[in-house]
C-alpha cells in the first residue's frame, strides 16, 4: 500500500510538473463579507452576507506563434454559509486567442453586461445595478468574440444558442473605447444592445426576453472619477418599456475612497424605481480593503422600499 502510495504521488507531481510547463495556470479569487442591517419591505433585520465571493483558476497555453488556448473557471462561493448550494459556476470557457482577436464558448458575462465597465461602484453588493434594470446576464451555451484592439477601439459579440426547439436564440453586441480601469487613460465609453436575451431586474419588476440598449461613459476630472450609463429596456413579449439612467462618483483620499451613486428605472406607462447608495472604502493593503456603505431603493412598481446599512471585508488573491 505504501509503494502504490509512492507511485500515485510522483505520478500526480510529474504530472502537475508536465502541465505547468505547458501552460500558465493562475489561481485566484474573493472574499467579500459583510455585516449589514437589511430591510426589505418587511421589517428589519441583521445578517451576515458573502457578496459574490469566489475561486477561479484561469491561464493560457500558446500553441504555436500565432494561436493560443485560453480557458477559465470561475466558482461562486457561499462563505456564509446560508446557501444549500454551497458553490456554484461562474464564468467558465474555453477558446482561441490570436491576431484575429478573441472567441470563447461556454458561459460567460453578456457584452453589454461587460460594456459597463467600472461604472457601476457599487456591484455584487445590494447596491448593483442588476436590483432595477435587466441586462447584467451571465449566458450558458454562448459563443463571445472579442476584437483586436485598434487605436483605442475594440468590438465584442455574444451569440447564445437556442439549445431546444421551442428556444430562441439571442445576440449581445458591444463598442467599446478606451480602458475600462482608467489606468491605460482618463476616458472609457462604451455603446451595446441585446437582443432577444433572456433575463430579469432583481427588484422583480421585469422578467422574460429584452431588447436593451445601453450606452456607458466613465472618465476623470479633478481627481474625481464620473461615470454615466443610460439604458433602454423593452419585454419583446409584452412591449413593457424602460428608460434608465445611472450617475456614479468617487473620490480617492489616500488610502480612503468616498463613493456614491444614484439610479432610476422609469417605466412607462407605469411607475419610477430609483435607488441610492453611498459608501466608502479604506485600503488596509493592495489586496484587502474595509468599506462600509448605505444603499436605499424606492420600488413603486413593488410599493415598496428597501434599505441596507453594511461593514465589511474584500481580499483578493
Amino acid at each position: 500500500m505504501k509503494h502504490i502510495k509512492a507511485v500515485l504521488a510522483l505520478t500526480i507531481a510529474a504530472t502537475l510538473s508536465q502541465s505547468t510547463i505547458a501552460a500558465n495556470i493562475d489561481i485566484y479569487g474573493r472574499a467579500d463579507v459583510s455585516l449589514q442591517s437589511s430591510d426589505e419591505g418587511d421589517g428589519r433585520f441583521s445578517e451576515v452576507k458573502s457578496n459574490s465571493s469566489r475561486i477561479g483558476f484561469k491561464g493560457n497555453h500558446a500553441l504555436n506563434d500565432e494561436l493560443t488556448i485560453v480557458y477559465q473557471a470561475e466558482f461562486e462561493v457561499d462563505i456564509d454559509g446560508d446557501s444549500d448550494d454551497a458553490v456554484k459556476g461562474r464564468n467558465q470557457f474555453i477558446g482561441l486567442k490570436g491576431a484575429f482577436g478573441e472567441v470563447l464558448l461556454g458561459q460567460n458575462d453578456s457584452i453589454l453586461k461587460q460594456s459597463q465597465g467600472k461604472a457601476d461602484l457599487f456591484s455584487d453588493l445590494n447596491g448593483d445595478i442588476k436590483v432595477l434594470w435587466v441586462g447584467e446576464n451571465r449566458l450558458s451555451d454562448s459563443v463571445t468574440y472579442k476584437s483586436p484592439v485598434i487605436n483605442g477601439f475594440q468590438l465584442g459579440a455574444t451569440y447564445v444558442a437556442e439549445e431546444e426547439v421551442d428556444g430562441k436564440d439571442a445576440l449581445s453586441l458591444a463598442v467599446f473605447y478606451g480602458d475600462k480601469k482608467l489606468k491605460k487613460s482618463d476616458f472609457f465609453a462604451s455603446v451595446a444592445m441585446d437582443s432577444e436575451v433572456k433575463g430579469k431586474s432583481s427588484d422583480g419588476t421585469a422578467n422574460g426576453y429584452f431588447d436593451t440598449i445601453r450606452a456607458t461613459v466613465q472618465g476623470k476630472v479633478s481627481g474625481v472619477t464620473l461615470g454615466l450609463m443610460l439604458q433602454n429596456q423593452e419585454n419583446i413579449d409584452t412591449g413593457a418599456e424602460m428608460d434608465g439612467v445611472l450617475i456614479s462618483a468617487k473620490y480617492k483620499l489616500g488610502a480612503t475612497t468616498l463613493k456614491g451613486q444614484y439610479q432610476i428605472a422609469d417605466h412607462k406607462d407605469g411607475e419610477k424605481n430609483t435607488g441610492f447608495t453611498a459608501g466608502v472604502d479604506y485600503k488596509l493593503a493592495a489586496s484587502t480593503k474595509l468599506y462600509a456603505f448605505y444603499t436605499s431603493f424606492d420600488i413603486k412598481t413593488a410599493n415598496r422600499d428597501e434599505d441596507y446599512l453594511a461593514v465589511g471585508i474584500q481580499y483578493n488573491f
